[in-house]
């Protein structure tokens, strides 16, 4: 995947959660990580990319 496959898979993503409305938003997000752990391969890969997408999450959950 190149840069621009992500920026239009961003997108689509974006635009999906948009039109699927903000309370279900989260099934969304929760239902697509779900699927896409499923066709990973490694679960410490997996454990890691939890880690790190919630990190930036809570350092602002605690400074704000």
């Amino acid at each position: 995947m190149n840069a621009g496959d992500l920026d239009s898979l961003y997108t689509q993503l974006c635009r999906t959660m948009a039109e699927l409305g903000e309370p279900n938003a989260c099934v969304f997000l929760a239902r697509f990580a779900l699927l896409a752990i499923d066709h990973m391969d490694d679960a410490a890969t997996v454990s890691r990319l939890i880690g790190a997408a919630a990190e930036d999450i809570a350092d602002q959950t605690l400074s704000g």
